[in-house]
């Protein structure tokens, strides 16, 4: 082959190397990977650790990062939707209100109890039997928490809903108590027959841990042989931290392994980066937080009644 027809074949098959690899060839780490985080209550735009959290995410991924706190969740949700970051750390309803805003979302972690509870359950409890099952509903009084809050009213409406009980706000046994503890309260004196109050939950097939309303309850004077569960909602699990579904896998790998080992590995960026719940996190998906988003539904439902 002469010389010019041998160069000319040699980078004839560089480019076709290239054009073959394409866009997965591409190296993801370009530019600046951003992570959107609330502020503090009353902080202003501060967030406790940001340059060593900063810089163990930059290690992890391998590429500069860049931390965005926003004031609100509806700030955080707009910016993922807009690509102005690419990973958000939420509840579980405001991830659930970011899936329905644009579909661009994925769960890749979600915190877990020291006790293994990965989230919660609303619970429909009785004292005395007085309430056998979730038809006796009608002829009993049943107190519940704000009509706002997620765990004491939302989730059993939509948990009710989900398994086919579908049950007014404003039904004639149903009493709103001014909070959870006014409802515990009307419980142990006598005042309701049943609560609809929340436990801790694990994955399933493993047993629940003690706390939620029967730990609470029975502070307040009532023994646990009084007391019987009648019905039991599915999983609201702990908010997730949510990346863009169009995020390079590579990247969504490294994140989730150094997520995972985080409290293991370091304890303290574990403990600066998730201060509610200390056993970890785990890997989470989109079906953890179906019960979420039917809290949404419900809750934009009540909106245009209105």
């Amino acid at each position: 082959m002469r010389p010019a027809l041998k160069a000319f074949a040699a980078v004839l098959a560089l480019l076709l190397d290239a054009s073959c690899a394409g866009p997965a060839r591409a190296d993801w780490r370009v530019g600046t990977f951003r992570i959107g985080i609330l502020a503090e209550p009353g902080a202003g735009n501060t967030v406790p650790g940001l340059a060593l959290l900063t810089d163990a995410f930059t290690k992890a991924l391998g590429m500069k990062v860049e931390f965005v706190v926003a004031r609100d969740y509806a700030a955080l949700i707009e910016a993922q939707a807009d690509r102005r970051i690419e990973y958000a750390v939420y509840s579980a309803t405001a991830y659930a209100t970011a899936s329905e805003r644009c579909g661009c979302v994925e769960p890749l972690v979600a915190p877990v109890d020291s006790d293994g509870a990965i989230g919660i359950r609303s619970v429909l409890l009785t004292r005395d039997g007085r309430v056998p099952d979730l038809m006796a509903m009608e002829v009993r009084r049943v107190v519940m928490a704000p009509s706002d809050s997620v765990g004491g009213a939302l989730l059993p409406f939509a948990g009710l809903a989900a398994d086919g009980v579908n049950v007014a706000e404003d039904a004639p046994f149903l009493t709103h108590a001014n909070s959870a503890a006014a409802a515990e309260a009307m419980l142990v004196d006598g005042e309701a027959d049943a609560i609809f109050g929340w436990m801790p939950a694990v994955a399933d097939g493993q047993p629940n841990p003690p706390g939620g309303t029967v730990a609470r309850l029975e502070a307040a004077g009532l023994s646990k042989s009084a007391l019987q569960v009648v019905w039991t909602s599915g999983l609201l699990r702990y908010g997730p931290h949510a990346v863009r579904s169009d995020l390079d896998p590579e990247a969504k790998r490294r994140l989730a392994v150094f997520l995972t080992n985080l409290r293991s590995t370091s304890p303290d960026i574990y403990d600066l980066l998730e201060q509610k719940h200390s056993g970890g996190f785990a890997v989470a998906g989109p079906r953890d937080y179906v019960l979420a988003a039917a809290i949404v539904h419900l809750v934009s439902a009540r909106g245009l009644k209105q």
